[in-house]
């Protein structure tokens, strides 16, 4: 059952944010723009740069990034590696693009820090939830990689995980498409786009918002989660002051 997500008109007549902290979930895929491996040096720039004009509005900016742009466990699983030592070649590839998305950010003049669940002490911070907290609260967006440090979880699974620990207002999850489907909208003329879902549709009816540990745990934690086309550019600061965009996942009453 679809409803119309949160209004921005109230958010924007009394001059405030409706989230504070928010936590944005970048796949992999998203870094490669339109090359098919790797990381596309232009889109890094343009994420980059849309990261530094949330930061800038005031709101408090924790990025998790996965790796499938250069490494995904599951398929090398597939195709017959060990699936533990698959996800964590998966974990190193997403350092890889911590690592870069730094880089940019950096350059472009806004403070940074990369916290990562595997400790690469050389080029990243180990992950200690105070910490991070604490780099938020002194302005600087927080890159999480190496998902959870774990095997047989996803990077959704950290996303979500991650925004429970820090007080998180809002789970962003940036992606290709704009929004959550009834279908494949590739496949199925009639699909529709919802503007909001529940939390329990999205898993019955399996709508691909994100995997079912992830879309559970936001579940159980009232935490609710936005899926727009972060390609587009203007999309994410949109999303964080509240715009309609892309799909609203929540739990309805």
């Amino acid at each position: 059952m679809a409803e119309s997500p949160v209004s921005a008109s109230a958010n924007q007549a009394s001059g405030q944010h409706p989230y504070k902290r928010v936590l944005l979930k970048l796949s992999g895929e998203v870094l490669m723009g339109d090359t098919d491996y790797g990381i596309e040096p232009a889109t890094i720039e343009r994420l980059a740069l849309e990261l530094i004009d949330v930061h800038k509005s005031g709101v408090q900016l924790a990025v998790v990034i996965g790796g499938g742009n250069i490494f995904r466990g599951m398929t090398g699983s597939a195709r017959g590696m060990d699936r533990a030592s698959a996800d964590y070649m998966g974990m190193m590839a997403t350092i890889m693009n911590a690592i870069a998305l730094q880089d940019a950010i950096e350059r472009n003049g806004a403070y940074v820090r990369v916290i990562s669940a595997l400790h690469v002490r050389e080029v990243a911070e180990p992950y200690i939830r105070r910490r991070a907290i604490r780099h938020l609260e002194k302005e600087r967006i927080v890159i999480f990689a190496a998902g959870t440090g774990n095997p047989y979880f996803t990077t959704d699974t950290a996303a979500s995980l991650r925004a429970m620990e820090i007080g998180a207002d809002v789970v962003l999850k940036g992606t290709k498409v704009d929004g959550v489907y009834s279908a494949d909208p590739k496949k199925d003329p009639e699909a529709r786009r919802y503007e909001t879902v529940s939390f329990t549709d999205a898993l019955t009816k399996k709508l691909g918002v994100m995997d079912s540990t992830a879309l559970s745990l936001c579940r159980d934690n009232d935490m609710p989660i936005i899926v727009f086309d972060v390609n587009t550019p203007g999309n994410l600061l949109r999303a964080v002051h509240g715009e309609p965009v892309g799909t609203l996942v929540r739990e309805l009453g």
